[in-house]
This record gives C-alpha cells, structure tokens and sequence, in this order.
C-alpha cells in the first residue's frame, strides 16, 4: 500500500480545511473557482498528501496562483510566520558538513520527503504581495548553485515593511527560520 495517500476520510475532512481556507482568503487567489481545484485534488492523491504534510507543520497551504500554461493550480504555505519545519540547515551537504550540533534535518531533504519544492526568491516576492508574512520568522529560499557553490544559502523575511534577501552559511540552523514550500496541482 501506499503510504503517501490519505484515506478516504482524511482526504475528505482535508478537502474541507482547504475549502473553507480557500473561501476565508479569496484576495489571494482572485478569479479562481474550487470547483474546479478540488475535482484536481482528488486525482491525484499523492498531491493531496503533500499538502496535508504541508499542513500537519502548520504551514496552511492556499493556492494563490493558476498556471494557464500547464492547467495547474499553484499551493504556497501561507501560515503568517515560517511553517513548524525550523532549525533546519540549508541541503544535505551543508547538513553532513557540520561537526557539532548537528541539526535534525535539513531544508531541502525535509521538502523533498513531502513533496515540495522550497520558493525561489520570484515566488516569495510574489507571496508577500498577497499578505505580511514572516514578520517574526524567517525562510529558506532556492539557493541559486553559483552561491551554494560557495557555501552559502538565502533566506527572505520581511521587516520594517520591506521583503530582505539575506545569506547564511548553508550549514546555518536557527529557531525561528524554517522555509516555505510550493506545490503544482
């Protein structure tokens, strides 16, 4: 059996949390209808538990974008601070490098367990024209290779009512810096 799929209950009380989500926020996703993202949702299953995964670390995924292109519909965490994902290093590599204090995890190994994608700095930029978020917290960004090359990460938050870039030794790990996923449907 697979266990990346919800059964039948919990995909239906799940459908309901992103319903009621959905209709609570519609300034995030102006024009879209669910009717048309759920019947998505329930074909294909194994979407449906990443965005629970997404949502069991309170990252209260909503879609706020739909690509014409490819007929997807585009799920960004949405939680007001970093998702319960933090104390996490950048990647694997960064993760291996440490000698002490080794982190439980890493960013984009925790991501790819549930199914995700990290947000490139285009897509946080473009979430935090919806809302305020990570007032409070900050998030792991895709690091682009050139900079990972040399042992740095990103990571965005927003203060003093501005979006920053910062870097961060990869191998970095704080409380209060998780990062903020994506997922195409």
């Amino acid at each position: 059996m697979n266990n990346k799929i919800l059964t039948p209950e919990q995909s239906e009380n799940f459908l309901k949390v992103l319903k009621a989500r959905f209709e609570k926020n519609m300034s995030r996703h102006k024009g879209l209808s669910w009717e048309k993202i759920q019947p998505k949702l329930e074909a294909a299953p194994e979407k449906l538990w990443s965005l629970n995964k997404m949502e069991e670390t309170e990252g209260e995924p909503d879609v706020i974008n739909y690509d014409k292109k490819t007929d997807e519909y585009i799920f960004f965490d949405c939680s007001p601070e970093s998702p319960k994902r933090r104390s996490l290093c950048y990647d694997h590599q960064a993760w291996e490098s440490r000698k002490a204090n080794k982190p439980e995890s890493n960013a984009i190994d925790k991501a790819s367990e549930m199914g995700i994608e990290l947000l490139t700095e285009e897509q946080y930029r473009q979430l935090q024209e919806l809302e305020k978020f990570d007032l409070k917290t900050s998030s792991w960004i895709k690091t682009p290779a050139n900079i990972r090359e040399l042992g740095g990460a990103i990571f965005c938050d927003r203060r003093y009512n501005t979006v920053f870039m910062y870097h961060n030794g990869a191998d970095s790990y704080y409380a209060a810096r998780g990062f903020r996923g994506s997922l195409r449907v």
